[in-house]
């Protein structure tokens, strides 16, 4: 497999783990219709998973912005959710 092939291959897992990731965010957002709601701990899994999401998000946007302009995107590294959460701020 030469260096291309393996960052498309990385970019499909970083699509398929968000795949993953939304389809566990709406189920938490369904169950959060309900009456009962969500409890404490469906709250901070779905706090969880808006984070990651963004991560990824972050992390495939600027793989792809490496790749259009001719840069190795397997430099780019996952930031901190700390990083990715405070660029908004």
């Amino acid at each position: 497999m030469d260096h291309e092939q393996k960052n498309e291959q990385i970019d499909e897992q970083i699509i398929d783990d968000i795949g993953n990731l939304v389809a566990e965010e709406r189920a938490l957002r369904d169950r959060s219709t309900d009456q009962r709601g969500l409890g404490p701990d469906e709250q901070a899994r779905l706090r969880q998973l808006e984070i990651r999401l963004d991560q990824c998000w972050d992390l495939l946007r600027r793989r792809r912005a490496k790749a259009e302009f001719g840069e190795d995107p397997g430099t780019v590294r996952e930031r901190p959710p700390e990083e990715v959460e405070n660029y908004r701020s």
